[in-house]
């Protein structure tokens, strides 16, 4: 798969517009979407999608976001490697046990695409150095059509699924290249910022992003307390997931609720003993307000 190093750079600014501080985060992922609608160019739309989405998603800010499902192999083979022997030890050593487990998981297909070509109306320069490099404009269009859902890993079960329709601009211009040229590069140099597939996908990548981000406000946010001490209390959350100097937690026995039939979680509830407040941030822990009958492992839940 070619690195898509243009199309992220093009979506930055529309997912900057997502980012906020101090928001709770989750864990996400994204799985590789199937090319349903077949459609076959320059790039692996499947592949060119999972990366802009993950780069979106990483823009937001809003969630923890984890390597694709090829990029965790890899990271466990590396661990594997590593508690093999065959490797130098020491701290820096990648060990098991501590890889980020994903909360969410994002998937979907591509379904339709639509592309017309409009007229070049360009020109080349022919001679020189400058031999095989074009200067054109294309009055061409896209659309394409994405089914996105996003599961809870816990249960497997989908919370939410959306269908969004990218499309690209009117019209675009740019420079060109091809053959061996210019450092043997081929495509275009301003890349998909400026092809009408690669708008569309942006379009339809910053819709997706929206939708996701929408669906924070229903899935529950919980931690656990890790430490009690005289002076203070510790919760396994920090800045990571969003914990900011000053945040209130409710602290309390969590009870589930289970379904007898199946097993399955119906619900949790929470006898709340008081609220701690949040004094110092690191990146995985946030130590809080001590809280007289708090005890290790009770829940953590944002103050309501």
């Amino acid at each position: 798969m070619k690195k898509l190093t243009t199309l992220a750079l093009a979506a930055f600014a529309a997912a900057a517009a997502f980012a906020e501080g101090g928001n709770l985060r989750y864990s996400i992922m994204v799985n590789k979407f199937e090319n349903k609608a077949n459609w076959r160019g320059q790039w692996e739309l499947g592949d060119a999608w999972g990366t802009i989405l993950t780069d979106q998603l990483v823009q937001s800010g809003k969630f923890i976001v984890l390597g694709e499902a090829d990029m965790r192999g890899a990271a466990m083979q590396e661990q594997d490697l590593a508690a093999s022997g065959r490797t130098a030890g020491g701290k820096k050593a990648p060990q098991m046990g501590r890889m980020t487990p994903a909360q969410l998981l994002v998937k979907g297909a591509i379904t339709h695409v639509q592309e017309t070509k409009g007229g070049s109306g360009g020109f080349s320069l022919g001679k020189g150095i400058l031999s095989g490099v074009s200067i054109g404009g294309s009055a061409g269009g896209a659309e394409i059509n994405i089914t996105i859902y996003i599961c809870d890993s816990a249960t497997g079960q989908v919370k939410a699924s959306k269908s969004v329709i990218g499309k690209s601009g009117k019209r675009g211009i740019g420079l060109g290249y091809h053959g061996n040229k210019l450092g043997g590069l081929t495509g275009d140099l301003e890349g998909f910022e400026k092809d009408n597939m690669g708008q569309a996908c942006t379009d339809a990548v910053t819709q997706a992003v929206e939708f996701l981000v929408a669906q924070l406000e229903s899935i529950p946010w919980e931690g656990s307390v890790s430490l009690v001490k005289p002076d203070k209390l510790l919760i396994n959350r920090g800045s990571r997931e969003g914990v900011a100097v000053g945040m209130k937690f409710d602290i309390g026995k969590v009870e589930e609720i289970v379904d007898e039939d199946t097993g399955e979680v119906l619900d949790s509830e929470m006898t709340k003993i008081g609220t701690v407040v949040v004094t110092e941030v690191k990146e995985k822990i946030s130590y809080t307000t001590p809280l007289e009958g708090a005890e290790k492992g009770m829940g953590v839940h944002p103050a309501k």
